[in-house]
């Protein structure tokens, strides 16, 4: 059963393009990342993409992180210098690495093609996508 999230919630996480992905190892060691994501209402899903990197998809250290350790935050945010601006989503929840091949890849690589027309030319349904269920969603505004 998804997490329910309140209707303005779900805007602010649809409506943004960045979000950073925090994992940790084995031991704990903690990483974050800056990463392009979709939010279908239940789930968060990134993909791991042809922008360069320095090694295969699968020694990701994100990757790695989340076989080791399937506990993550990700924080989308709004900074201004005008304090009474700020917000910010943070969301913990469960990650899962999903190898290309069924349905429900399939429909998040839609759903990241809609979003960023950069994938439509870059072969993300051959890649792993990495998902992210909700178990907590914490809103902060000054507004």
């Amino acid at each position: 059963m998804a997490l329910e999230i309140d209707d303005r919630t779900q805007q602010f996480i649809r409506e943004h393009r960045v979000a950073r992905l925090a994992t940790a190892d084995g031991d704990g060691r903690p990483s974050v990342i800056p990463i392009c994501y979709v939010f279908d209402g239940a789930a968060i899903y990134s993909p791991i993409d042809e922008k360069p990197k320095s090694v295969a998809p699968r020694r990701l250290k994100r990757v790695r992180n989340i076989e080791m350790n399937p506990h993550v935050s990700l924080v989308i945010d709004d900074y201004s210098d005008d304090w009474g601006e700020l917000v910010y989503v943070q969301i913990s929840g469960l990650a899962d690495v999903m190898s290309a091949g069924n349905a429900e890849h399939a429909r998040a690589v839609g759903l990241l093609r809609e979003k960023y027309p950069q994938y439509l030319t870059m072969a993300i349904e051959e890649r792993p996508i990495i998902k992210v269920t909700p178990a907590q969603v914490k809103r902060w505004a000054m507004r």
